[in-house]
């Protein structure tokens, strides 16, 4: 019966929060973050047991790959403007995971971190799939992986409005780039309030930052470590 009313509930306060989100377009009003925190509270106010809710949280888990696949459509409607900036984006992307891979384990590096936890977080730019095992492969802790990619995620989608009005970045190829290879799907949420154009070039970013991350995020491993 939990795993029913959880499964229920999740979907309605997700759709709630989607309507409140189009009124008040605000990153700290960003669906994911506002479901999440409300479907926290209710567990712990209410005493439910993760194990409990997760029963009906598994069957929504089971739409995303069908949600993943969706992202197709607005690429495809958006082929030509991809086709016309391919090198652009591709360099952009190989560029972009390169800096990232250096900023954060300098960042570790001068904090002190243990190895552990530097492989932990060299992946946390990519979707979690693929971020998790890259994780495994490379030594680090998988579980932490994921939790660093939701902040990498809720940062993007957070700072990258306040960055774009700041720095009046406002072409879709460039928002979309930019959200799509550091914030992947939850930043790619937040480029629904600016179009069909950036969700396209966020969803490809996203999807090559996989492939181009699986390659350099191991390279770049052993070339520190030699």
């Amino acid at each position: 019966m939990i795993a029913v009313i959880s499964f229920i509930g999740t979907i309605v306060i997700f759709l709630l929060m989607m309507k409140l989100h189009r009124k008040y377009p605000t990153p700290l009003l960003l669906p994911v973050l506002t479901t999440t925190t409300i479907i926290a509270i209710v567990l712990v106010l209410l005493n439910i047991p993760y194990d409990a809710y997760i029963e009906g949280g598994d069957w929504i888990s089971k739409f995303l790959g069908p949600a993943i696949v969706g992202l197709a459509y607005p690429l495809y409607n958006q082929r030509a403007l991809v086709f016309k900036y391919k090198l652009t984006i591709l360099c952009g992307l190989v560029v972009a995971m390169i800096a990232g891979l250096i900023s954060v384990f300098l960042l570790l590096k001068l904090g002190k971190a243990t190895e552990t936890y530097i492989l932990t977080a060299i992946p946390k730019s990519i979707t979690t799939p693929v971020a998790m095992e890259i994780s495994s492969s490379l030594g680090g802790i998988s579980a932490l992986t994921v939790v660093l990619v939701m902040i990498a995620g809720f940062t993007g989608a957070f700072l990258g409005p306040l960055i774009f009005k700041l720095c009046r970045i406002d072409t879709a190829i460039s928002r979309g780039l930019s959200i799509g290879a550091a914030s992947h799907g939850v930043g790619i949420s937040k480029l629904v309030d600016y179009g069909e154009e950036e969700v396209s070039v966020g969803s490809l970013s996203m999807g090559l930052s996989a492939v181009i991350g699986a390659f350099l995020c191991p390279l770049f491993v052993y070339i520190v470590t030699l």
